[in-house]
């Protein structure tokens, strides 16, 4: 995880050809957000790069786009160009897919995702044209909440509009979104609909404490989690909130499902930090005040775990910020810290299945990758294959963009057939566009792993 404000500088910098302040030049630091509060200061992270280029190497982007210079000159190099009166943000950061993946190969530990997240967020204030096409189609993209809002209130009939084949050609033509994707079907019935109907965090807190009795846990054991269930589990696979209850439960745990907006991870990587600030302040408040009272903030995407960890504290500063963050994890990540889950699965048995496993980039960098994996190989019944460290091309919003289609394509290659060598034609991952990515490019049928859990334990 990167630390600007902690990592010192391996070397100083202090002539211009290394890239340093000019003779008698004060350092200024870059501001994203104007004449706001927050001040970024990228100065000592900037300074840690030697240019060893393994960042470059690592990019999904940079590997088959000739193009895009790749993440250290969107980072540390484009950073101290900026600071240079008249310079501007070069326009290739929005091919910058966000994956991250820099962030994890760097050896010097440079915030590079943090740069290019407020080089992005600058030049998209700064220089982009606000009645562009790009623009607009991806603030859209950006605020794929308030699309899913206003489908959910008719979803059979959103579905039909959105799966239209014409429909889909005119958005391209008109948006810029590719044609070559099936639109995700929205449920008829919403997680929190469920949630409500259901009866709430009253029902759960009946739900855990009949499971604590039946696996004989104290009662009054702190066992309470608050679910940050995310944009998709709501509105697209609220089977998978549906999942994370009925596990979370029958282990003891009290649940409660806050207000709460996008996690802010679309977003960021559309440059626009003004929409994930006021997400952000949004989830901050609900969640703060429930850490205070015990509770830990779980996630079952790993991208809005990700974003909760890390890029919160990172960019923003809001009250209570660091305590979220602090205490946020991904679920199957808290389930193996806190409970015996190894031994739980070693009891279980499922019908005979195999699953091809892709670890989302965004687990990656929180050093998940292999839970899964390790988790379910002693399920009985179960075989899991992983398909290899490649990132799925999608990288979220990345893939829906009619231009980007086919570089995003050709970065899942290496997965696709990974997949197709696999034993099974059940695909299985955390992060739901990359579910999207592998159905798309192989037609398996893709599960979450809290789906799984639930079949051997519920």
């Amino acid at each position: 995880m990167s630390d600007a404000e902690n990592s010192p500088p391996t070397e100083p910098i202090d002539s211009p050809s290394q890239g340093g302040p000019e003779p008698g030049s004060d350092f200024e630091p870059v501001s994203v957000f104007g004449d706001s509060e927050t001040t970024m200061d990228l100065r000592p992270g900037a300074d840690n790069c030697y240019k060893c280029s393994v960042c470059d190497t690592s990019c999904p982007v940079a590997e088959v786009d000739d193009d895009f210079p790749g993440p250290k000159f969107q980072g540390p190099e484009q950073w101290r160009l900026k600071r240079k009166e008249g310079s501007e943000i070069d326009d290739s950061i929005m091919s910058c897919s966000n994956c991250m993946r820099c962030d994890d190969a760097c050896p010097s530990s440079v915030p590079l995702s943090q740069m290019h997240n407020t080089a992005r967020g600058e030049y998209v204030d700064e220089q982009m044209d606000k009645l562009s096409v790009e623009y607009v189609r991806n603030r859209i993209l950006a605020n794929y909440r308030t699309s899913a809002w206003f489908a959910s209130k008719v979803p059979r009939l959103a579905n039909a509009v959105m799966s239209f084949g014409p429909t889909r050609w005119v958005m391209e033509k008109a948006m810029g979104v590719t044609s070559e994707r099936e639109f995700p079907a929205f449920a008829t019935q919403t997680f929190r609909e469920w949630w409500r109907k259901r009866g709430g965090a009253d029902a759960s807190r009946r739900n855990a404490r009949e499971a604590r009795e039946r696996r004989g846990d104290p009662a009054d054991a702190d066992k309470k989690i608050a679910y940050f269930h995310g944009c998709y589990s709501n509105y697209n696979t609220p089977e998978v909130g549906k999942a994370l209850v009925h596990v979370f439960e029958s282990f003891g745990y009290e649940i409660v499902a806050p207000e709460q907006r996008c996690s802010g991870t679309p977003m960021f990587a559309n440059g626009m930090l003004a929409d994930a600030e006021r997400a952000a302040e949004v989830n901050v408040s609900s969640f703060a005040d429930l850490v205070e009272e015990g509770y830990d903030a779980v996630a079952s995407c790993t991208s809005c775990s990700m974003a909760l960890k890390q890029e919160y504290p990172e960019l923003f500063d809001i009250d209570g910020i660091d305590d979220v963050a602090e205490n946020t994890f991904e679920a199957l990540e808290y389930l193996r810290i806190q409970e015996d889950l190894e031994g739980a699965i070693a009891d279980a048995s499922v019908e005979e299945q195999a699953f091809a496993y892709h670890a989302p980039c965004h687990a990656r960098n929180q050093g998940l990758d292999r839970q899964a994996l390790e988790l379910f190989r002693e399920l009985d019944g179960v075989a899991m294959e992983d398909v290899g460290d490649s990132c799925s091309g999608i990288s979220g919003t990345y893939g829906w963009k009619e231009e980007k289609y086919e570089n995003s394509m050709k970065i899942g290659e290496d997965m696709f057939e990974h997949m197709h060598d696999a034993a099974g034609d059940v695909g299985m991952t955390e992060c739901p566009t990359c579910a999207m990515q592998m159905e798309h490019g192989t037609g398996y049928e893709i599960k979450h792993p809290l789906q799984l859990l639930e079949e051997a334990l519920c």
